[in-house]
């Protein structure tokens, strides 16, 4: 039995557009293509498919996803390597939790006394959290990857790890916004976005449409979406939506 590609899009959720890029690139090319021209997948397509997606979930990408499948025989052994992998991740997303948590009840209690809130282990703040699940998840954007990757190749490994810990404390700072109530295209919520789209066009110019769409993904990428979501549930809408204003208000 095999399954058109509008199927399998429906059951995984995956779009058809990605699942075509997956076989131009050779990671999952169809059992067959139809006279009509339409991809058709049978079930061991379906259980690599299930393969990529447990990876990209957690934050592997594309390249390094095909090397590991390309070396792979028994498919029940890959998995239970992906098993292992998911239960370092939980493990990983029980810390997060409890890092974010804490950090809350912390300002919080500093807020009902009235003092600033005292750090006294900065790196309990980025407990849990792991900078390559933060590599941005650019295929639907090549030319602004580009720009990525050349700037990450300059940056020492110090640099590299502050940036990191800098886009992790703008998620935990837009949190505490939501929290506080702030609708997203209120003054503080705008000022935060504002910097971020500035250390972006540090990167190239970036049209108003592209911005929009850059919005989108954050709901609608899957990866992205889980970054922020593992922050604290309702955030990547929170994000969107405060970019999206931004691009009405700043940038039209």
């Amino acid at each position: 039995m095999d399954w058109p590609i509008a199927e399998v899009a429906r059951m995984s959720g995956v779009t058809a557009r990605t699942l075509r890029h997956y076989d131009e690139t050779g990671l999952l090319p169809p059992a067959r293509i139809g006279t009509n021209g339409h991809r058709y997948y049978g079930e061991r397509q379906l259980l690599r498919l299930q393969q990529i997606l447990v990876l990209r979930a957690l934050g592997v990408g594309l390249p390094e996803i095909g090397r590991i499948l390309s070396d792979q025989v028994d498919e029940v052994d890959a998995l239970r390597s992906h098993h292992r992998r998911l239960l370092a991740e939980r493990d990983r997303i029980d810390v997060l939790v409890g890092t974010v948590s804490r950090t809350i009840a912390e300002l919080e209690q500093s807020r009902k006394d009235n003092r600033p809130m005292t750090i006294n282990r900065p790196e309990n703040l980025f407990e849990g959290v792991t900078p390559a699940h933060y590599e941005d998840n650019m295929r639907d954007y090549p030319e602004l990857a580009h720009e990525v990757g050349q700037r990450a190749a300059t940056m020492s490994q110090a640099d590299a790890d502050a940036a990191h810990r800098e886009r992790t404390a703008q998620m935990i700072r837009l949190a505490e916004l939501m929290a506080a109530g702030h609708p997203a295209d209120a003054a503080p919520v705008q000022a935060e976005i504002d910097a971020q789209y500035q250390a972006l066009t540090e990167l190239r110019a970036v049209s108003t449409e592209d911005y929009r769409a850059l919005a989108r993904s954050i709901v609608d990428n899957e990866t992205w979406r889980a970054a922020y979501e593992a922050i604290t549930p309702g955030l990547a809408v929170y994000q969107r939506d405060a970019m999206v204003a931004y691009a009405t208000t700043r940038l039209n």
